[in-house]
């Protein structure tokens, strides 16, 4: 039979979705163990999750250099040991930090978990920093942010964070080559001896695995006795005055850089679901108005977007483009007066309803393997979300009407609260 691809498919409307809930297992020593068991193939992916991002630091970059340290060398095994150990299994390691949090991250076969557990259990209890790795690191480090620094969109995205939030404050703090250059291994080190060797940590494994895999992960991480004193976070008040509008000319290059919006809120705002629709229609995807107007009719760029930033004790809504600049004085009219127009213009019902759809598109279709499954109930967790966050999430956006659009259109969108930050020219 030939498929006749001038008849579409047939669809059918999402109302509901169940997702798996992660399984809650106490450690031995309390450590939290989360599990999502999903999946056919036999492979896993285990998590380390550390309160100790950039807000538990006394020096700029602690956090960062500790990350990068933690695969450089333990009392027996030097950097290139450790990465050959984890190549030998086909597996993959991965250390990120962000401001809220510290995250260790392997993938590997489900019969390999025996031989990741004691490398991993190693590197959080017995790195050495050795003082010739550290200074390898803040060389890439260093080469690394020249680079950025010669990118508009890298210089504006920075610009803007410090503008809303503050300088000194972690959301909107910056690393800079004098502050690269001054970071001592004993900073690093401090930091990792106060906030990641013996500090309790939160465990999320998922993929395909049993009772005999959550025991060994007890084994391990179990026995060991955890610090009982909270890890600190330095507290900076968010800066919530108005911030200046900021240009910031680079006359070698050909395209300016823009960053517009404003301080917002996480995931735990009640008015979270009715903004994320009202942003999803005004910048949140390739329908949207911005894309319609600013590159669709006038041609100014590749694309243009407006995103909400959830954090841990706050969030931001950024709109970004980069245009030539010429079109940057017109680029931001057009977004002022798509701000004023959702405003005051009652949405159609066929366009909320593109939104609404394409929304649930994408986030049922992010739900494909168990290691995004258990990114959702992350959040969930960390976060201190309802349980039925996401199980609730197809029918919180589907309530959403015209008259939320607007209402959430004029509480958030206050021209007069913007900031507008630009990197090129005008």
């Amino acid at each position: 039979m030939i498929l006749d691809r001038s008849i579409a498919p047939p669809s059918q409307i999402i109302n509901h979705i169940n997702i798996l809930k992660a399984e809650k297992t106490l450690l031995d020593n309390q450590i939290p163990l989360y599990s999502i068991r999903a999946g056919e193939q036999s492979v896993i992916r285990l998590e380390l999750i550390f309160d100790a991002g950039s807000r538990h630091e006394t020096t700029n970059g602690a956090s960062f250099f500790t990350s990068k340290m933690l695969t450089e060398g333990t009392s027996t095994h030097n950097s290139t040991q450790i990465s050959e150990y984890f190549d030998q299994f086909g597996a993959f390691l991965e250390i990120t930090q962000t401001a809220d949090r510290f995250s260790m991250m392997v993938y590997g076969l489900t019969q390999h978990l025996p031989k990741f557990l004691p490398m991993l259990q190693e590197m959080i209890s017995d790195s050495v920093f050795p003082e010739k790795e550290l200074e390898m690191q803040k060389t890439i480090a260093s080469q690394n942010l020249k680079v950025n620094l010669e990118k508009t969109a890298f210089v504006a995205g920075q610009v803007f964070r410090e503008q809303l939030f503050g300088k000194n404050h972690p959301y909107g703090r910056s690393q800079t080559l004098e502050k690269i250059k001054k970071t001592t291994r004993q900073e690093v080190k401090d930091f990792y001896e106060n906030q990641i060797r013996d500090n309790s940590f939160k465990i999320f494994l998922s993929g395909k695995f049993g009772d005999k895999e959550i025991a060994l992960v007890n084994d391990f991480f179990g026995k060991n006795k955890i610090q009982t004193t909270d890890n600190q976070i330095i507290r900076n008040e968010l800066n919530l005055i108005k911030s200046e509008n900021i240009l910031i000319e680079k006359a070698q290059n050909l395209q300016s850089s823009i960053r517009f919006g404003k301080v917002l809120f996480n995931r735990k705002n009640p008015d979270f679901f009715k903004f994320m629709v009202t942003n999803t229609i005004f910048g949140g995807y390739f329908g949207s108005r911005l894309m319609k107007n600013i590159r669709e009719d006038k041609g100014f760029t590749y694309g243009i977007s407006s995103s909400l930033v959830p954090m841990s004790e706050s969030g931001y809504l950024i709109m970004g483009t980069d245009v030539k600049k010429e079109n940057t004085q017109e680029t931001l009219d057009e977004i002022r007066k798509e701000i004023i127009k959702i405003q005051t213009e009652i949405v159609d019902e066929n366009e909320l309803e593109t939104a609404k759809n394409y929304m649930i598109g994408s986030f049922v279709g992010s739900l494909n393997t168990p290691f995004e499954i258990a990114d959702r109930q992350k959040v969930v967790i960390l976060d201190n979300l309802p349980i039925d966050f996401y199980e609730n999430y197809i029918q919180n956006i589907r309530k959403i009407s015209a008259k939320d659009v607007i209402t959430m259109a004029n509480k958030y969108y206050d021209l007069n609260e913007m900031c507008e930050v630009v990197v090129g020219g005008k």
